[in-house]
């Protein structure tokens, strides 16, 4: 059972550094969305993906080791980490225990950010339709050679005599 615990352990651990990744690049997405510099956007998403994968992978990982722990401990299959914090030897439980709050900590965290993250992305979507709206309401149409022709009203000069 010791190795079945440690492994599990180890699997933990490594959950918790990738999540502390995630929330980074979450971070970095956010400062990029916030700056509107979307050059580096699309680096940015690609990372946070990257993150999410190797997520899925170890979350298996995970699955496999604490229904190992489960087993010896007499427990059924897919337990919760409080479960596995109540009837675990100590020191396990208590690792169990403080793994359990550092994920619920870290997925309050990361939630917000990708909240924060979804709302920018959506305010950069409104400015760039209205900007397009605007754009395409001074349009008229198009020349032969393919330039817009915009409404007199649009581009003429307005001039202002300040001399009565």
């Amino acid at each position: 059972m010791e190795q079945a615990v440690e492994r599990l352990s180890q699997v933990l651990w490594r959950e918790r550094e990738l999540l502390e990744e995630l929330q980074y690049k979450l971070e970095v997405e956010q400062l990029v969305l916030a700056s509107g510099r979307t050059r580096w956007l699309m680096r940015a998403a690609t990372g946070v993906e990257t993150v999410l994968d190797d997520m899925r992978r170890t979350e298996l990982m995970r699955a496999v080791a604490a229904d190992q722990v489960a087993a010896a401990l007499g427990l059924e299959p897919n337990p919760s980490l409080r479960q596995l914090g109540e009837v675990s030897p100590e020191p396990w439980g208590e690792i169990f225990r403080e793994h359990r709050a550092a994920f619920a900590t870290l997925t309050r965290e990361i939630t917000a950010l990708a909240d924060g993250n979804r709302e920018l992305i959506g305010s950069g979507l409104r400015s760039a339709r209205e900007t397009l709206m605007a754009l395409d309401a001074a349009t008229e149409g198009y020349a032969a050679d393919g330039s817009a022709v915009v409404g007199a009203a649009a581009v003429a000069p307005t001039r202002l005599d300040r001399v009565f």
